[in-house]
């Protein structure tokens, strides 16, 4: 088993990575207590695991509420079920949700417990590869507006992440590419040996092959928990974890949530990002054109939809959480291995990634 530490003082907490983890009692036994315990999960991943979890966790009887899956779930109203849940059976101040999900029910859940009798402990135990490298990490939790995504939230820590590798065999193709979009991510902005890395295993992890789906797992959250114990609060460092996430929310809004894949978004975003780097002379034309292969071998798309227009994702974009003083902040690449926050840029380039001109 792969443990690591995301370091946040007294609030320190590990995340596991290995198969088989949901049998492990061990690794959340000591977090919990009887009758104070909810698994959070939807109706994709209940049928799945949520009898192998509650097998684990006996001893503890531990309550469940399913919620409808996909993104445009991930709102008020399945945020309030879960509060009548918990409300209704009683539970207290020293329950504990485990979030056994994807993304939105890792995010959903972590709100929950943030907000619930003014703050509860939570475990997170991602089924999705853009679950285990990303949004399990880091404490960010939110649910989604109609004027734009993850606009309502907070930073709450779970106690543990518990990423049972295993949960990988079940994704659908589709979702396994667009968990991929956060691994790609991480090299781009930090790390040019892991992308050089992923140049050359990228097919060995959608062929879901053990060791390399596990060293892509670690060594993502290794650079995500370094730099949320730098920036938890992502008043600086931290926004680099934003890299094609502007565009890319912009993609999912404009759409409506779950058309486009959350990952699938970022993709076209980290491309777009990449696209405006070059026009401003910070990316070389030859490192475009590599990350826009890696994106296409990982099964991603490395442009917007042709549908959407650049003044309707640049309306959406100006909503985006980064934006100061009325002024917007992308995450653009200097090249593989390095990103900066920027807002001292040409608007007329971006217009032109956003309208797809020839670069």
């Amino acid at each position: 088993m792969a443990t690591l530490t995301v370091r946040l003082g007294t609030r320190s907490y590990p995340v596991h990575i290995n198969a088989g983890l949901h049998d492990r009692l061990e690794l959340f036994s000591e977090y919990l207590q009887k009758n104070a315990v909810c698994i959070i999960t939807d109706d994709n991943v209940a049928p799945l695991y949520l009898r192998e979890l509650g097998r684990t966790l006996t001893a503890f009887a531990p309550g469940h509420l399913i919620l409808p899956h996909g993104e445009a779930h991930k709102d008020w109203r399945s945020l309030d079920s879960i509060f009548s849940f918990l409300l209704k059976r009683g539970f207290g101040r020293d329950a504990v949700l485990l979030a056994l999900g994807g993304g939105m029910v890792g995010d959903l859940t972590g709100f929950a417990a943030a907000c619930y009798q003014r703050g509860i402990n939570y475990i997170q135990v991602p089924t999705t590869l853009l679950a285990q490298v990303d949004s399990s990490v880091g404490g960010k939790t939110a649910i989604n507006h109609r004027r734009g995504k993850n606009m309502i939230g907070a930073f709450h820590q779970p106690l543990a992440v518990v990423a049972d590798t295993n949960a990988l065999k079940t994704l659908p193709p589709q979702e396994l590419s667009a968990g991929l979009a956060e691994v790609i991510k991480c090299g781009l902005i930090l790390d040019e040996d892991f992308f050089l890395w992923l140049e050359t295993h990228v097919q060995e992890i959608l062929e879901l092959n053990p060791e390399a789906c596990q060293y892509a797992i670690l060594r993502a959250c290794e650079i995500k928990a370094a730099i949320v114990a730098e920036d938890e609060h992502e008043q600086g460092r931290r926004a680099l974890l934003n890299l094609g996430h502007t565009f890319g929310h912009a993609i999912e809004s404009a759409l409506g949530y779950g058309e486009w894949l959350h990952g699938e978004a970022v993709a076209a975003g980290i491309g777009m990002a990449a696209d405006m780097a070059v026009r401003m002379d910070w990316l070389k034309a030859s490192e475009y054109r590599r990350i826009c292969r890696l994106l296409e071998r990982a099964g991603l798309p490395s442009k917007p939809p042709a549908s959407l227009t650049p003044m309707q994702l640049l309306n959406h974009m100006r909503r985006d959480k980064k934006v100061r003083k009325g002024r917007l902040r992308l995450v653009l690449p200097r090249g593989i291995g390095q990103a900066v926050v920027s807002e001292d840029f040409n608007p007329q380039l971006l217009g032109d990634t956003l309208a797809g001109k020839p670069i």
